[in-house]
């Protein structure tokens, strides 16, 4: 149904051209450029999303550790791999983090990385304190702008024919992703926070295909890419990784802000 919806009436993906204003107010504003410290520091495990790598969530990662927390990249130069063979990848990476640390961690994830990061949730909740997502079709996977289907189909054709380290068609209709599909869609564990960060100008993915009724959904007035430079996504982030979960403050001042806006 989702999936239907993005073709007849697609995301407005002209809304994408705002991402370079989004940054330039998070680089401008005095929460980013000195962090207040964290009160209990945590450890965060960032995920990136479709057609982009660990460098696309360098801000966030470095706002994080400027304020206390202890963060680990999933070691993506490009999220383009098959879905459960990635997830297979990211479960040892947490499990070496958690390790490492000596508790549980939190992983936020953008787009593709929010639905590894449900994925990894429900198949490790021992390992996991919660995860934040950031435009994340959980949902409806497929439920993104033609021009993304487009660009994966054109991958998967690279896929099918042997070159490694990219998805093929089997991962979409054979049975190679057949246990991650099911996965995502699964009941969440309880004792696991759960974020899912979203927006209605969202120009790639439906936005309807975010809200997770598993999660806490927070609505935000952003682009799709711009969430990871987002000054009130950062804003989210912080409160969610708070000893205590505040995120209705948050979502009140984002609906009065919509309502004068």
């Amino acid at each position: 149904m989702g999936s239907l919806r993005s073709i007849v009436s697609p995301p407005p993906v002209w809304r994408e051209y705002r991402f370079g204003l989004e940054m330039r107010a998070l680089l401008r504003d005095e929460r980013f450029r000195d962090p207040r410290e964290a009160p209990e520091r945590r450890a965060v495990m960032l995920i990136p999303g479709f057609l982009t790598g660990d460098q696309s969530l360098r801000l966030l990662g470095s706002w994080l550790k400027r304020s206390g927390h202890r963060t680990r990249r999933a070691g993506m130069r490009l999220n383009v791999d098959c879905s459960e063979a990635t997830v297979a990848r990211l479960e040892e990476c947490l499990e070496r983090f958690v390790h490492d640390q000596g508790e549980q961690a939190f992983i936020v994830g953008q787009s593709r990385g929010g639905t590894f990061a449900r994925v990894l949730a429900v198949r490790r909740p021992d390992l996991l304190r919660g995860i934040i997502t950031l435009g994340s079709p959980h949902v409806a996977p497929l439920a993104v702008h033609p021009i993304v289907w487009l660009q994966g189909a054109a991958l998967m054709a690279l896929g099918s024919i042997g070159v490694p380290g990219i998805a093929s068609h089997s991962c979409v209709a054979g049975s190679c992703c057949r246990q991650f599909v099911e996965d995502l869609a699964a009941d969440f564990p309880s004792k696991v926070r759960f974020v899912a960060v979203y927006s209605r100008s969202d120009g790639i993915v439906d936005w309807r295909a975010c809200l997770d009724p598993a999660a806490r959904q927070v609505e935000v007035s952003s682009t799709h890419c711009g969430m990871s430079v987002h000054r009130d996504v950062f804003e989210i982030v912080d409160r969610a990784l708070r000893p205590r979960l505040t995120l209705k403050h948050r979502a009140a001042l984002v609906s009065r802000e919509r309502a004068v806006a």
